[in-house]
């Protein structure tokens, strides 16, 4: 079987005694794939090369062994230790286990993708966790979820602020923003030492994609909004960094050998769902436009994924097989609209100077007397448009938009343009295209004190169902041949441990459809394997 240790090039060291060493970061898995899945651990204490060893097994107690194998940590991948190991089963669960100087680490649970016919598919969806604004409930009230056949990150997995600069409730490692690669690891190593992110990582596969806090925040191909050129160093520089940390810290596997860069790839679930996960940050992002260059928007050239990327998706949204074609991205892809600020202020009896404080942390611009945030697929029309082309030249019958980034929750109908009923039918459904589901933030802030302006938000745009724009929590899909649910759940708090979660909200696409219902209850819970211990 293939051995990988690590995401970094190897560099010399002695085998043998390195001295104590341990498991400090816990364990992960993730890209699953019918045959295989990445097994993810790190040595910590190691000032030399250390063989690490691995279990896998089919029961919790590691009684069952399916495969042995080991790799080395070395200090150019930061004693990060990946295996890839071949020969698994599909749509099963598997147990694994690391060892090496005596030492062993937590045992971990994993499970592969499925092959051939699927009944039932039952996924969790998170982003944006900001962990000097909380704790991560919501990843253990995921964890505890023993049925998820995988989660899904969509990016702002860490962030980049120093102590202090974007929430104070828990500090930084390192304090300062994070520029260089032994900063990128302390920051990742910091997340990885997190109960919550063990328990998730322990007990479910993850699929991730970055966002921007991964680098800088509102990063695009050639720069950041927190990116100063020269103080801050070269921007290559960091977003190298920044990408080889991530490889090196997180549970994915390198699909391109010339660069790390590209992190768009497909998971098939057998006949019941592709996952397509796009990057619109990093891999060929235009800059965002500016508040006094609103027409850019509206410019042909400008792109958000490439060409490249787009050609990836069309690829995958042709590709016949399987029900439900599920798009993984980070930013808002319907359209959402805001009238000018002082229209705004007569349909919420809201003041328009509170109304500038509460839209003061997006990037917005005032464009035809309406008000709309850049960084989404709002600012980059020609390109969400050439995505619509896209779906509708190869009949996609069944797709469906997953997004975060937004640090709030919203359900909607996609059309080409919600707002004229000669093309879309808020009650029927006519003139959708898909549906898209956003997931709130782990911990990361929303827009709270706007809380008052979701029914406003929706009355102004009549494809969203449903807007929250406070709590936190996670996304749960649970995907079967005939629909796929959405549901919304909030943990009770983020300013302390604790348990409580509730549900929020669900919605519902009939398939073939394209067009969203509320759910009558949660969906209920699968059998599911025994957790890891």
């Amino acid at each position: 079987m293939p051995i990988l240790p690590g995401c970094g090039s190897s560099s010399p060291g002695g085998r043998g005694d390195a001295g104590p060493v341990e498991f400090r970061h816990g364990v992960a898995s993730g890209d699953p794939l019918p045959d295989r899945v990445i097994l993810w651990t790190r040595v910590s204490g190691a000032t030399r090369a250390v063989d690490v060893h691995y279990v896998i097994a089919r029961d919790p107690a590691l009684t069952e062994v399916v495969q042995r194998g080991s790799a080395r940590a070395e200090s150019a991948s930061d004693y990060t230790v990946k295996v890839d190991p071949t020969g698994l089963a599909p749509a099963t669960t598997y147990y694994y286990r690391f060892s090496a100087g005596g030492a062993q680490s937590p045992v971990g649970r994993t499970r592969t993708a499925p092959e051939g016919s699927v009944a039932r598919l039952r996924v969790g969806v998170v982003s944006c966790a900001s962990l000097a604004h909380g704790y991560f409930n919501a990843y253990s009230r995921l964890a505890e979820r023993a049925d998820l056949d995988v989660v899904l990150h969509l990016g702002d997995y860490i962030y980049e602020y120093g102590s202090g600069e974007y929430g104070d409730v828990r500090a930084y490692e390192p304090a300062h923003e994070i520029l260089t690669l032994e900063d990128y690891r302390t920051r990742h190593g910091q997340y990885k030492g997190d109960g919550d992110v063990q328990a998730l990582h322990r007990q479910h596969p993850m699929i991730a994609v970055w966002d921007d806090h991964e680098t800088a925040d509102n990063s695009w191909r050639d720069g950041a909004n927190n990116h100063t050129e020269g103080v801050e160093g070269a921007w290559v520089d960091r977003k190298a960094a920044a990408i080889q940390a991530y490889y090196e810290w997180m549970p994915i596997r390198q699909i391109d050998a010339n660069t790390r860069e590209r992190i768009f790839r497909r998971f098939r679930y057998g006949d019941l769902a592709d996952f397509i996960m796009l990057d619109t940050r990093l891999y060929d992002r235009d800059l965002q436009a500016s508040l006094v260059d609103a027409g850019a928007v509206n410019d042909d050239n400008r792109r958000l994924i490439g060409d490249t990327q787009m050609a990836f998706l069309g690829e995958q949204l042709a590709a016949p097989g399987v029900t439900w074609k599920i798009i993984g991205q980070q930013v808002m892809f319907g359209q959402l609209r805001i009238p000018s600020l002082p229209e705004l202020s007569l349909l919420t009896n809201i003041p328009v100077e509170q109304l500038q404080a509460l839209l003061q942390g997006l990037p917005i611009v005032s464009t035809g007397g309406l008000v709309i945030n850049t960084d989404q697929w709002d600012g980059y029309r020609a390109e969400r448009t050439r995505v619509f082309d896209l779906l509708e030249a190869y009949s996609v019958a069944n797709p469906v938009v997953l997004t975060g980034d937004i640090h709030t929750s919203w359900a909607m109908d996609l059309s080409r343009d919600p707002g004229n009923p000669l093309v879309y039918n808020a009650l029927t459904g006519e003139g959708s295209v898909g549906v898209e589901f956003v997931a709130t933030s782990v911990t990361s802030p929303g827009l709270e004190a706007a809380a008052p302006l979701a029914p406003v938000l929706q009355l102004l745009n009549p494809h969203m169902k449903y807007v929250d724009l406070a709590r936190k929590g996670y996304l749960l899909l649970d995907i079967t041949p005939e629909r796929t649910q959405g549901e919304w759940w909030y943990v009770d708090a983020i300013d302390a441990p604790g348990a409580g979660e509730r549900y929020g909200a669900g919605y519902r696409v009939a398939a073939g459809s394209r067009h969203l219902v509320a759910a009558d209850a949660p969906s209920e819970a699968a059998e599911a394997p025994a957790p890891a211990p």
